[in-house]
């Protein structure tokens, strides 16, 4: 690793944790506009083409480019958010905004979500023109607002606006590049090639007005909502056991037997309810559609003596790629049974269908080669988001988008996912290395 590129990545997150640009999902929040004129500043002078786009007052984005010689080839996106979820400084040992560096790591929120990628990928992209780097496609740095609530000022209105700024082959961002080590002793690097899709509902939950001095027998949509509740929080539906499941399994420290149970839909509600809450909760996300009741509120304004008619309910629903709309309301109608027809099931508040890219790319087998660098002998391991990221934009429209990075072996997953959006978040300043390294070397390789 280059101290010196290990040192400018550091003192960038640095700065941009310290701008705090947090997102709590309001038009108003997020600033980017503080990192997006750190970025700006940090790129100009390597004569690169620099432009902001500012899609709300205050929510601005930030995209360069290294023109290519061949405009047939293929062009590559580096995108990586500006944004932060909110805190709770209490649970923090050291002030989330203050980007410290203490012990190798720097403190700080977004310094894995993911600032530590958005900072590396511009430390690299300004070596590349600072060094004269000439790719055959165009290669392009995208510093996008507002990914953290959903991309509506950021990568979505990006795509609406201004399409042919950011539009590319092959993107590389969030979601991977941790390692782990199998049962054999040989290691696995994930590189997240798909995301589950977004299918949020509102269910309108129908009773009986009445006084609430006279609770008897009534019908009250509080109750039944509550039943609703129950019914869908505890609801099992089919097991899917995909490829990237197998191959995540596959990479697991367990043994065969254990392997096999967690391969067979017939079993693998039982092995869940065996396992650590913490390490079930990822299996289950990555074998099932997921729903999550989330929000309860009344229709209109409720007084405490009136036995409410009308309640709502919001419920966060995950699908696994492929899953139909047809599919997700026969999940909601089996979970809730007899309540079926006392709920209305609304239109989606938000949806988005699981993505998900082939391997079979020029770019994986690139990403393949570079890791062996820091890893000789590492193999790639494809994986699943079961959140969302904006790699889902460039999917949509038939591009490949990866969920990479690369990280140091103390970053493995349940280190990452601990401190993702979590107290006490940070990053050691050897994974910031390596992954400046990890961006050099395929820029250079895909488009040299």
């Amino acid at each position: 690793m280059s101290e010196q590129l290990t040192g400018e990545t550091t003192e960038l997150l640095q700065a941009m944790i310290r701008n705090a640009c947090v997102n709590d999902g309001t038009p108003d929040s997020g600033g980017e506009i503080r990192n997006a004129d750190l970025l700006t500043t940090f790129l100009e002078g390597s004569g690169l083409d620099i432009q902001r786009f500012e899609s709300h007052p205050g929510r601005s984005s930030v995209v360069a480019r290294i023109e290519g010689t061949d405009p047939n080839a293929p062009k590559l996106c580096l995108m990586g958010h500006t944004d932060v979820v909110p805190v709770s400084p209490e649970g923090w040992d050291n002030d989330p905004f203050g980007g410290e560096l203490i012990d190798g790591e720097v403190w700080g929120r977004g310094a894995i979500d993911m600032l530590n990628l958005t900072s590396s990928m511009a430390v690299a992209f300004r070596r590349l023109a600072d060094s004269g780097f000439t790719p055959t496609g165009d290669l392009i740095y995208f510093g996008v607002a507002d990914e953290e609530a959903g991309g509506t000022w950021g990568a979505e209105w990006m795509f609406e606006h201004h399409a042919d700024v950011i539009d590319a082959d092959y993107v590389l961002t969030e979601l991977g590049g941790w390692s782990s080590v199998d049962h054999h002793g040989h290691r696995k690097i994930t590189i997240n090639v798909g995301e589950k899709g977004i299918a949020w509902r509102k269910l309108r939950v129908r009773g009986t007005p009445g006084h609430g001095s006279m609770p008897w027998g009534s019908d009250n949509a509080l109750v039944k909502a509550a039943e609703a509740v129950r019914r869908l929080a505890s609801f099992r539906p089919a097991t899917q056991i995909t490829e990237i499941w197998r191959g995540q399994v596959d990479a697991m420290r367990i043994s065969e037997e254990e392997k096999a149970v967690l391969l067979d839909p017939q079993q693998v509600w039982d092995a869940l309810d065996a396992m650590p809450v913490e390490a079930a909760r990822g299996c289950h996300a990555l074998t099932h559609t997921t729903i999550s009741p989330n929000v309860i509120h009344p229709v209109e304004s409720q007084k405490t003596n009136v036995i409410p008619d009308v309640v709502d309910l919001v419920v966060d629903i995950r699908t696994l790629p492929g899953t139909t709309e047809d599919e997700v309301i026969a999940m909601i109608t089996e979970a809730l049974g007899d309540l079926a027809p006392h709920v209305e099931i609304g239109e989606a508040e938000q949806q988005a269908e699981g993505t998900q890219s082939s391997i079979d790319t020029p770019l994986w087998d690139v990403i393949s080669r570079q890791t062996q660098i820091a890893y000789p002998g590492a193999e790639l391991l494809p994986g699943l988001v079961v959140g969302g990221t904006d790699a889902r934009f460039y999917r949509q429209r038939g591009r490949i988008g990866y969920g990479a990075g690369l990280f140091s072996p103390s970053m493995d997953m349940t280190t990452f996912g601990n401190r993702f959006h979590g107290h006490n978040e940070r990053i050691d300043v050897e994974s910031l290395g390596l992954a400046t390294d990890f961006w050099l070397g395929i820029c250079q390789e895909l488009l040299g």
